[in-house]
């Protein structure tokens, strides 16, 4: 089998997961990684045997490495991400891919360009139970989609550092909505403050309006004791529910309610297998670079009208 040699760049807690996967998956070879924490980056290429590196521009001249995961704070995603882009090699960079939507665009110009393969991580794409819910919307079962609301809230997670819970954290539900209801929302409103963070804020309602009269509902804060991820759409003929961390979808109508029973499977293994078939295979991601900017470009319109306390209408 023809496997893909991978390298990741950023070793925090994600990078590690990303390297553990890589190193697992049949079709991948984990070949390098790199941080800018030595001891970091030689406890992980201990783990796995592989190179380790703490200047990311040596480790992208190697010409066995076919494709770069970029795992580093958010502030320098971008900047790695177009390192690797301009060396040759297709890239993976987490979500939310850039600071800013302008320096997403830059990044999804370059991959253009050079003809390269720009894929982002948003792992609830490849969530099973987003699966579910995306056939069942499409297959009717629930009806015309009216609405729908996402909750994603937890306590802080010490690893963010550099971004707030709107790029962070309702940047997946932005997606997933935007998925889900195969358009892009025309304007929104938000909320936001700080109460722990002190920088960023750490809680955020956004009310999205979709053509045709559909809305979505987000709620994200990293204030809430424990951790809750669902989603439920509304439609003219039933309720569709998902527990993003089960998996568990549940659809409900008028006479009865049904919950299939599903075998759980991990997201992240899902996505970067998902990765390293579209590069072997020169197809376009799931996820696309394109999909990462106007995530992103929402992201930042909700955190400009919390700021001025007025609707923003999207182009």
């Amino acid at each position: 089998m023809k496997k893909l040699g991978v390298a990741v760049i950023g070793t925090g807690f994600w990078g590690r997961n990303h390297a553990r996967v890589f190193n697992d998956l049949s079709n991948t070879e984990l070949l390098a990684v790199c941080d800018i924490n030595r001891e970091k980056v030689r406890s992980v290429a201990e783990k796995f045997g592989v190179e380790g590196y703490v200047k990311s521009g040596k480790m992208l001249r190697r010409g066995d490495i076919g494709a770069v995961s970029v795992c580093t704070w958010t502030t320098n995603l971008a900047a790695e991400a177009v390192k690797a882009l301009k060396a040759g090699k297709n890239v993976l960079v987490e979500k939310p891919m850039a600071n800013t939507p302008q320096q997403a665009r830059k990044t999804v110009q370059l991959a253009e360009k050079n003809g390269l393969n720009l894929m982002v991580g948003f792992i609830e794409r490849f969530n099973p139970g987003v699966q579910r819910v995306k056939e069942a919307v499409e297959k009717g079962e629930i009806g015309t989609p009216v609405s729908a609301t996402a909750r994603r809230v937890s306590q802080w997670p010490e690893r963010i550092g550099d971004v707030g819970v709107v790029k962070d954290t309702a940047i997946h539900d932005i997606d997933i909505i935007r998925y889900i209801f195969g358009q892009d929302p025309i304007a929104l409103y938000a909320k936001a403050g700080n109460l722990r963070h002190r920088k960023f804020e750490d809680y955020a309602q956004i009310m999205l309006t979709f053509e045709g009269g559909k809305t979505a509902s987000l709620e994200a804060n990293w204030l809430t004791p424990y951790k809750i991820r669902n989603l439920s759409i509304t439609g003219s003929d039933a309720l569709i529910h998902l527990d993003y961390i089960t998996q568990e979808i549940t659809i409900e109508t008028a006479g009865r309610s049904l919950t299939p029973r599903h075998k759980w499977e991990e997201p992240l293994k899902l996505e970067l297998q998902h990765f390293a078939n579209s590069m072997l295979n020169n197809k376009e991601p799931l996820v696309t670079g394109v999909d990462g900017y106007k995530a992103l470009q929402i992201a930042q319109a909700a955190l400009k009208s919390a700021e001025k306390c007025r609707t923003i209408k999207l182009g």
